[in-house]
């Protein structure tokens, strides 16, 4: 089939102007994450038939496809016009015009929910502290309480010595019976910097009474000073919010610029068939699977943060979020729009009818194919760490030299 082409300008345009476009990497991520533009999304052209109808959800969506000399475009455009998307373009040239235009390429996968994080702490100086101080606290035997924000399976692959799993989204609705001594301080963990720097802000901005501090780079900054990590955890933090944390979340998302709709404004939405509408339930697993508004894709609203670009490939799309109890989705809400998203919450709708049925799992990729995460897996070189860290290290400098992202820190 014969494509249209778009230029590197063009492309740019769109983003500066907050357009929807899906501009996809037909790579395999391993090759995705030497290199990319910021908002390119990475979807292999071999699982296009897997992914492209969860991803994508509207079909006249604007699609501008691109590799780095591959040949992978026909390919990638006939899977996809056989699914019955109908505006399909190629990048003219492809990553090497890109690069030619002088416009920056970001390692690395989930680059921009990544440097949003480096530009949070840059801007709100979010408060940490080194290994070697959380490693004395542990052994002064102090009153501290880690939450690692991670997924719980990561938790329990490695983790932090007596630290309860607390995943991000979840940080605000059980804080307050992670830590019920206003005095504990908090410390908040992940593998590397960004969930820990936006769990922590996320306890700030909420107004939580105890003392919050990031593990400065997390596992990975754990293991770079020669502390040791614990396996096989099954902690997990029970709910209970801090007093005033489901009304501060509440107040977090409007000073966002969160909207919380109701049902019939969600209809008049979900009409408006123009426009690509993201429904993310945001709750945990088990809570979505013993009953979700019909619609919604379960997102864990501390990972749709961190792998933005993996739920939601179109940027400029709309995007709702819903939670039976309102914290998660208001938390979640105010970081996306942030990262320049339109986001609304939904207002209750659980006392109707529900769908029972688990999340929807996408078939993994070959692990061949895969880019294997600096942060995961207790095999990692030191210099990978320490390499990983630099780069993230820069990306706020990058952001700025890319200037289309149109981020802003409350």
């Amino acid at each position: 089939m014969k494509l249209s082409t778009v230029t590197p300008a063009e492309i740019r345009r769109a983003l500066l102007l907050r357009e929807e476009i899906a501009l996809l990497d037909l790579r395999y991520e391993a090759a995705f994450a030497t290199g990319h533009p910021l908002f390119a999304a990475n979807m292999a052209a071999g699982r296009i038939a897997v992914e492209a109808e969860i991803r994508l959800p509207r079909e006249d969506v604007p699609i501008v496809l691109y590799d780095d000399g591959e040949g992978l475009v026909a390919v990638g455009a006939e899977r996809l016009a056989a699914l019955g998307y109908t505006n399909i373009s190629a990048l003219d040239g492809g990553l090497k015009s890109w690069r030619a235009a002088g416009y920056q390429v970001f390692e690395d996968v989930n680059s921009y929910s990544k440097a949003f994080g480096e530009l949070v702490e840059s801007r709100r100086h979010t408060p940490s502290f080194s290994a070697d101080e959380v490693a004395k606290l542990i052994a002064d035997k102090a009153n501290i309480a880690i939450l690692d924000v991670r997924r719980f399976d990561e938790y329990a692959t490695m983790n932090i010595p007596g630290s309860v799993s607390v995943p991000g989204a979840e940080l605000v609705l059980r804080a307050g019976q992670a830590a019920p001594d206003p005095e504990t301080t908090i410390i908040v963990n992940c593998a590397g910097r960004t969930r820990s720097i936006i769990g922590t802000q996320s306890l700030i901005n909420a107004g939580v009474p105890n003392k919050v501090r990031a593990l400065r780079n997390g596992t990975i900054g754990w293991t770079l000073a020669r502390h040791t990590l614990d396996h096989g955890a099954d902690r997990r933090g029970a709910i209970g919010p801090f007093e005033g944390g489901p009304a501060n979340a509440r107040d977090v998302a409007y000073r966002a610029g969160v909207r919380h709709i109701g049902a019939s404004e969600m209809a008049a939405l979900l009409a408006q068939t123009d426009h690509t509408l993201y429904r993310f339930d945001v709750r945990d697993a088990e809570e979505y699977a013993a009953g979700h508004l019909p619609g919604f894709r379960h997102y864990p609203g501390g990972q749709l943060v961190q792998e933005t670009d993996m739920a939601a490939p179109v940027r400029g799309a709309r995007i709702l979020l819903t939670d039976d109890k309102g914290v998660r989705a208001d938390m979640t809400a105010s970081w996306l729009a942030q990262m320049g998203w339109e986001v609304y919450v939904l207002e209750g709708g659980y006392d109707g009818a529900l769908e029972i049925a688990p999340p929807l799992v996408l078939p993994k990729p070959d692990p061949a194919h895969r880019y294997r995460r600096p942060y995961e897996g207790t095999d990692v070189a030191e210099a990978a760490m320490q390499a990983y860290l630099d780069w993230e290290y820069g990306l706020v400098e990058q952001l700025r030299l890319d200037a289309t992202h149109g981020f802003y820190v409350i």
